[in-house]
């Protein structure tokens, strides 16, 4: 059994994971709103709705929008794999303490690779932004 300051020291270690995972939280937010604009704008395009958009500009705008969110659905997924990880790294915290066994080596790696996914889904989203700009390239309106 651990006692009530114990439980203290391994709350205080929790907590840090526990804002990161906010963090995370608003970033998958953005990530998921990002995604939603895309699908919406796919829709739009290929139901012939969008009358000012020229035929030849519609298939590059549907392939960028495919590529475009294929970025983002890499983005979402190595993001909530780290937020995943996040979440056993936390259960690992409490369950080193109570069976009092050293899991540091452990935790080391799993934070590693957690902060590792966090990083590769950042840059995919980064290159899912980047593309977004050449977008504006080829809406041009014609009336």
């Amino acid at each position: 059994m651990i006692n009530l300051s114990e439980i203290g020291v391994v709350i205080q270690m929790a907590v840090a994971p526990a804002f990161l995972l906010t963090g995370i939280g608003a970033i998958l937010t953005v990530m998921a709103t990002r995604l939603s604009r895309i699908v919406d704008r796919f829709r739009v395009l290929n139901e012939g709705k969008n009358l000012y958009v020229k035929k030849e500009n519609k298939a590059e705008e549907l392939i960028s929008l495919l590529c475009r969110a294929r970025w983002t659905h890499i983005a979402i997924y190595l993001t909530t794999v780290s937020a995943l990880l996040i979440c056993v790294l936390i259960a690992m915290i409490f369950i080193a303490i109570e069976v009092s066994f050293n899991l540091d080596q452990y935790l080391s790696v799993l934070f590693i690779v957690a902060m590792t996914t966090l990083i590769l889904g950042l840059l995919s989203f980064l290159r899912e932004v980047s593309l977004s700009k050449g977008v504006i390239n080829i809406n041009k309106v014609t009336k």
